[in-house]
């Protein structure tokens, strides 16, 4: 997916052929704000002008702009996967979770 970047929000970037038309959504808040443009400019240009007037209505109603996560999080693997976790996870003295839970921060430290 083409994301843009502003203010440490994330907007997705979509096209419709049909309408000749970029055109995307600010990702991980609470709400649904949408924001589109002709040319990239035009599109860059609505999506800092979204996340600013989304900024400005929550300061003024007292709205917490992030989405909240809970910190639990439920994936599906393979069984054999799962099995190949359990045994890695054994073997490093960890529960499968401290273990996924290290793997995924490590990915995340890499990607940063």
């Amino acid at each position: 997916m083409n994301t843009l970047t502003y203010k440490g929000y994330i907007g997705s970037v979509s096209f419709s052929e049909k309408d000749n038309v970029f055109f995307g959504k600010i990702e991980g808040i609470n709400g649904l704000v949408n924001f589109e443009g002709e040319s990239v400019k035009e599109l860059t240009e609505a999506f800092h002008e979204a996340v600013d007037d989304y900024l400005e209505y929550c300061e003024e109603e007292g709205v917490e702009p992030h989405k909240s996560y809970s910190g639990s999080l439920n994936i599906r693997l393979s069984p054999e996967i799962h099995s190949r976790i359990a045994v890695l996870a054994k073997q490093a003295g960890m529960s499968i979770n401290a273990f996924i839970k290290s793997a995924v921060e490590r990915q995340i430290a890499m990607m940063m």
